[in-house]
């Protein structure tokens, strides 16, 4: 484990396994970098992966607000990108949206790209809302939880509704006080996820990351996650989806081998 400035941030960091490929790994809000010990133990014989600490989760430093959570997360990407790049880059919910926005900014640093059920909203809500709507009540009632200031209304739904099926009342308190202390990072989230604050979106932006791209979703996850990923994988030249049968949206935890004989069936065959 180290630590360090990556992107101009204090950033956390760790290196699991020891395969021939590089790789990047970068997790979901409100986990750290010990949701891909699982994964890194099945991909050891083919990857060395290096993992990190999103802001203000694990090890890394605090949130500070210094600018656009999605633009800060893809600095300190590819910061640690320009190590070994060009690489594999593999990113979970709001990870694989950072992992998006650096192939699509540093695409000389990404030989692949794997997107385990991205959070990208926006991109759901744009071309599919149909398939949105019950997501859009969720985030309204986050929303209303946030400016009442009551965060422990806004944690216990974030995680019924992106936990995995795990209940809040199954967390310690100890957990229970760290995820809502951590509300104000989904909220930071927002211009990332909703309302498309790296551009992404734009014409011509997504067409032209010419990069082998994986966009994975679990068979239970939530109906806007394969909206999502077929809103992307209509504009990603080169995409290609996969289901994890039986998973829900915490798959790299709960289905982690699963997970990682796609993600090492699709890194054979880039």
């Amino acid at each position: 484990m180290s630590c360090g400035i990556r992107g101009g941030f204090p950033t956390h960091w760790t290196v699991f396994g020891h395969g021939p490929r590089h790789a990047l790994m970068i997790h979901c809000s409100l986990a750290e970098t010990g949701i891909w010990r699982a994964m890194g133990q099945c991909l050891s014989g083919e990857l060395t992966v290096t993992a990190f600490d999103l802001p203000g989760h694990g090890r890394s430093a605090q949130w500070d607000a210094r600018g656009e959570m999605g633009a800060v997360c893809s600095d300190i990407a590819a910061d640690f990108a320009q190590e070994h790049g060009p690489l594999d880059v593999i990113g979970h919910s709001f990870g694989g949206v950072v992992a998006l926005r650096l192939a699509s900014r540093r695409p000389d640093l990404v030989r692949s790209l794997v997107m385990i059920e991205p959070v990208f909203f926006a991109a759901g809500l744009r071309t599919r809302p149909d398939a949105c709507r019950e997501h859009l009540a969720e985030f309204a009632a986050f929303n209303a939880a946030m400016a009442a200031n009551d965060l422990t209304a806004a944690a216990r739904g974030f995680i019924g509704d992106w936990g995995g099926g795990r209940p809040w009342d199954s967390f310690s308190d100890t957990a229970q006080a760290r995820i809502t202390a951590q509300m104000p990072l989904i909220a930071a989230a927002s211009p990332t996820l909703y309302d498309d604050a790296g551009g992404l979106l734009e014409p011509g932006v997504l067409e032209a990351i010419d990069i082998p791209t994986l966009l994975l979703e679990g068979s239970e996850t939530r109906r806007i996650i394969p909206a999502i990923n077929a809103a992307l994988a209509d504009r990603l030249p080169r995409a290609r989806r996969s289901v994890i049968k039986d998973a829900g949206h915490m798959s790299v935890a709960t289905h982690a081998c699963e997970v990682s004989a796609e993600v090492l069936r699709f890194l054979n065959e880039t």
